[in-house]
């Protein structure tokens, strides 16, 4: 299903040095497209601050946390075919991630992004099965990735 490259434009508005390349990211998303047989027209990467992730997470979710990634999804397709949406990511986050879990940074980066691309796709994480299904998606785009 990938038989166009997606375009992903990557904004760093946070102090965070981030750990993969547009070229990452592009072979990520076209892992996700063959496999989950969507295509991600475009997707905007925003990576913010603390501060800025709670605001956004506050105005659109109405929680007051700091979170690691806020989806949002722009398109109305249906079938899949025209995905579009921007990803807040919360750089800062991430990194702490990274150093809590024993994971490199780049496998951090990588795993929170195929968990956004995985929202764009349909999938959710309200409840126990659901996040387990999510936390398999993403060990498996993130060993296929890693393998690339």
């Amino acid at each position: 299903m990938a038989d166009s490259k997606t375009d992903i434009q990557i904004f760093n508005q946070s102090e965070t040095t981030l750990p993969l390349s547009k070229l990452s990211y592009e072979k990520i998303a076209a892992h996700i497209s063959d496999h989950e047989s969507c295509l991600f027209n475009f997707i905007e990467l925003v990576y913010v601050d603390e501060k800025e992730i709670i605001r956004i997470n506050r105005e659109h979710l109405e929680h007051n946390y700091i979170t690691d990634i806020i989806t949002f999804r722009y398109d109305e397709s249906e079938d899949r075919t025209g995905i579009e949406g921007t990803l807040f990511c919360c750089a800062p986050r991430i990194k702490e991630q990274a150093k809590e879990f024993n994971e490199t940074e780049k496998n951090e980066f990588a795993r929170i992004f195929i968990h956004g691309l995985l929202h764009l796709a349909g999938y959710e994480d309200q409840s126990d099965e659901t996040q387990r299904i999510m936390t398999q998606k993403e060990d498996f785009y993130l060993s296929r990735w890693a393998q690339s």
